[in-house]
């Protein structure tokens, strides 16, 4: 049996084509609703291979009579439980080549592609990462993790398949993100995998918290001082510091937690710093793709140095490959990242030209990915190979490399690079932090509801000549940084169809939805 996760949020031709290429028969899903949407393409004949859908939630009778004209069969979980407590069998254990998951990756453009991953890719790569961090941490059954990030991440299957291997505990969130902060005093997690937005976002809340200059400076003081000790491999919450200005912070993330992992996307040095002094325990850095299960490379305990992703983990070897046209080359110590080992997959399912573009002959993973080798031997990911463009003038563009950059203002939440090679210059839409910006436009003697802020002219200079700043800081390029941008008061979901199930940015769709407010921008310039 493989599990393929399926997202409603997909669009209803990525979930056709799924069931369709995945040949799925069974499809478990929570609510009825999304039940309906299944038997709607059932009674199209779109998805001739499902024979079976099983509820979680209640459902109305009147289901299982529409299944039943299309030849499937609707059951609830609770019938499927007695059916198996009925009828014993005999645990058949997979075997390490077998197929354990498919991930389909809502591409940005064209049809998803399905990641076929084996049992042993998922154990490797898990063993690899505990391995990492044996030293400082290691795993036991008092142990719990709590789950909020899609369960078709694999970083978060990852972290479970460690939890569940040591008999440790998973909590799983109410889902809203907004309740988050109550999940965690009630659940008291000592494991936390967490992604750099919501990182950013505690970060956020602390810093606008110290409201007068002394507090300010007593803040900045205490994270110095904790700083100090993190770099002597100090890694505590008992300090003056903590029982002063770090026991809030801790607390709202429950108190208890040991071991903290942030991945799926690069978090700001300042973020990182700031959490290592703040939390008193162990944070690591991740980085890898679906591809490669989770994790190829991992920060080292010891080495609290921010700004890189660490060394290969031990199942895997990575090296650099040239990339002539962005003027990266390996003789230089820098170059696109390939990796190979026990955690690379084996292709994408019945697609052999998108499987040849992703591992080459040797079966070498090219992740699209632009590293640097550092003088310590860890890894610094510093460009994007893919969904790079060509201005007017012809200079590359990588606007994940510069949204990167931007995400670090305060009153940033989200942001969205845009260009073509019909443009000189750069644009972007900007989802502002409901939290922070209120703050932000006072301090220029602006009020007004959310809406309002964004439609101000003022704001928009402010937060236009801060991004730039942040991106001379960073060493962006003149023709890097953004010369316009349109603010939008609601967030990219995926929900609305603008992030992936593993919250990346669907760049596409954000080009289409904007599209009126991106031409008003450059026809302003």
């Amino acid at each position: 049996m493989v599990a393929v996760p399926l997202y409603d949020t997909l669009g209803p031709e990525a979930l056709v084509f799924i069931i369709n290429r995945a040949k799925i028969s069974t499809v478990i899903c929570d609510k009825q609703d999304k039940a309906e949407k299944l038997l709607d393409n059932c009674e199209k004949n779109l998805t001739p291979v499902l024979k079976t859908i099983i509820l979680m939630d209640p459902y109305d009778s009147e289901l299982i009579d529409r299944g039943s004209k299309s030849g499937v069969d609707v059951l609830s979980l609770k019938d499927v439980e007695t059916l198996g407590k009925n009828n014993h069998q005999r645990p058949v254990p997979p075997k390490p080549e077998d197929l354990s998951i498919i991930c389909f990756t809502s591409g940005t453009t064209g049809d998803p592609k399905g990641a076929m991953l084996t049992h042993e890719n998922v154990v490797s790569d898990a063993a690899g990462v505990v391995k990492t961090f044996e030293s400082v941490f290691v795993p036991v059954p008092s142990d719990v993790s709590i789950s909020f990030l899609p369960l078709a991440h694999m970083f978060e299957r990852v972290v479970q398949t460690v939890l569940y291997s040591v008999g440790g505990r998973v909590g799983f969130f109410q889902g809203d993100i907004r309740l988050l902060p109550d999940d965690m005093k009630a659940l008291q997690p000592t494991v936390f995998p967490a992604v750099p937005r919501l990182l950013n976002r505690v970060y956020d809340k602390v810093q606008s918290g110290a409201q007068t200059p002394f507090k300010k400076w007593l803040l900045n003081f205490a994270i110095k001082k904790k700083c100090a000790e993190v770099k002597q491999g100090i890694i505590r919450n008992d300090s003056i510091w903590d029982k002063l200005i770090f026991h809030k912070v801790q607390e709202s993330l429950g108190g208890r937690v040991r071991v903290m992992v942030t991945a799926a996307a690069p978090i700001s040095p300042t973020v990182l710093t700031f959490l290592q002094a703040s939390l008193g325990c162990q944070i690591f850095e991740a980085y890898g793709q679906t591809e490669c299960t989770a994790a190829c490379s991992f920060t080292l305990p010891g080495d609290w140095q921010t700004g890189h992703v660490g060394v290969p983990i031990p199942c895997n070897i990575v090296k650099l490959v040239d990339v002539e046209e962005m003027n990266y080359f390996a003789s230089d110590g820098e170059g696109e990242v390939c990796v190979k080992g026990k955690n690379v997959f084996s292709g994408y399912l019945s697609d052999p030209e998108k499987t040849a573009e992703a591992l080459d002959k040797d079966g070498w993973l090219h992740t699209g990915d632009i590293g640097k080798w550092l003088p310590s031997g860890v890894l610094k990911i510093i460009d994007r190979k893919k969904n790079i463009f060509k201005l007017a003038q012809g200079e590359y563009i990588a606007p994940e490399k510069i949204e990167n950059v931007y995400i670090r203002s305060a009153p940033v939440a989200q942001v969205y690079v845009h260009g073509d090679s019909l443009q000189s210059s750069l644009v972007a839409i900007v989802v502002p932090d409901p939290e922070v910006l209120p703050r932000f436009a006072e301090k220029l003697g602006v009020k007004g509801s959310l809406e309002e802020l964004c439609k101000n002219q003022e704001i928009k200079k402010a937060i236009i000549s801060d991004l730039n700043k942040l991106g001379r800081e960073a060493g962006l390029k003149s023709f890097e940084q953004v010369k316009d941008l349109h603010l939008h008061p609601d967030m990219f979901t995926i929900e609305n169809g603008l992030l992936t199930p593993t919250l990346k940015a669907k760049r596409a769709d954000l080009t289409k939805f904007f599209k009126v407010q991106i031409e008003s921008l450059y026809a302003n310039m």
